[in-house]
């Protein structure tokens, strides 16, 4: 029920943290996966771990802020593989400013590659998906958009929006084969959240049920349900993957 040979699965933010996980469990699945993410070398490197480990994979550097480095990244797939099937919107820009703070300029940043990237790559996959007979999108959004956010508000309102859009995307496109759904992880054990400091990642893991930080694999099975046959008849639905951090909150 979770094979995915034969499919083409692209991955955002690919080359590290959660991207990373789901890239090397969904070629383990035998899924072609493109691996898109700003850094070249971080690319190479994840596509390179992903063949070692005897998976099939490419490397597209693409900032998701720039449309044209999108066109590109859809372009370059079909050009390789000739069809996609999965689309993992992950890639994420995590500024953290306080409202006051906010200028036009940082607004645009945020919601750019937030909101904007992940819903132009989709709608560029389009045609695509909508040829594929096992068509699945995945939009990474995060518990942010659940609870207030304090200094990651611009970050957390984008992956609000990015879940209201995966519910309209299901709606509009269900009837014509393509599932849309989103995940939302906790406090994950990746650069984005190393980078908030030692005492903030210990508050954080104290505040789920399991009374820890999750690691990037654990997001995997969720994201090879939505992805695969497993998850056949679910739609338009978010999957939070947090060891209980809403609840508490």
């Amino acid at each position: 029920m979770f094979d995915l040979s034969g499919r083409v699965a692209i991955i955002t933010g690919g080359s590290r943290g959660i991207g990373l996980s789901i890239a090397h469990g969904f070629a383990a699945q035998g899924a072609g996966v493109v691996v898109a993410s700003r850094k070249p070398d971080a690319c190479n490197l994840a596509v390179s771990e992903i063949a070692q480990a005897g998976g099939e994979a490419m490397a597209v550097p693409t900032h998701m802020g720039d449309l044209d480095s999108i066109d590109r990244l859809v372009e370059a797939t079909l050009e390789r593989f000739g069809r996609i099937d999965i689309v993992v919107n992950n890639a994420a820009n995590p500024l953290g400013v306080p409202m006051t703070e906010i200028t036009p300029q940082i607004w645009d940043k945020s919601f750019t590659v937030n909101l904007r990237g992940p819903f132009f790559l989709f709608q560029r996959c389009l045609p695509s998906l909508l040829a594929s007979d096992h068509a699945s999108v995945i939009n990474v959004i995060s518990v942010g958009a659940y609870i207030p956010a304090g200094n990651t508000a611009m970050y957390s309102a984008a992956k609000a929006a990015l879940l209201s859009f995966t519910r309209s995307m299901a709606g509009e496109y269900g009837p014509q084969g393509v599932r849309v759904n989103a995940i939302a992880p906790g406090t994950v054990d990746t650069t984005m959240t190393r980078n908030t400091g030692p005492e903030a990642m210990g508050r954080m893991a104290d505040l789920s049920h399991l009374g820890r930080i999750g690691h990037p694999d654990e997001l995997v099975g969720a994201a090879l349900l939505l992805a695969s046959d497993a998850g056949s008849y679910i739609t338009g639905q978010c999957i939070i993957v947090d060891g209980g951090f809403v609840p508490p909150r």
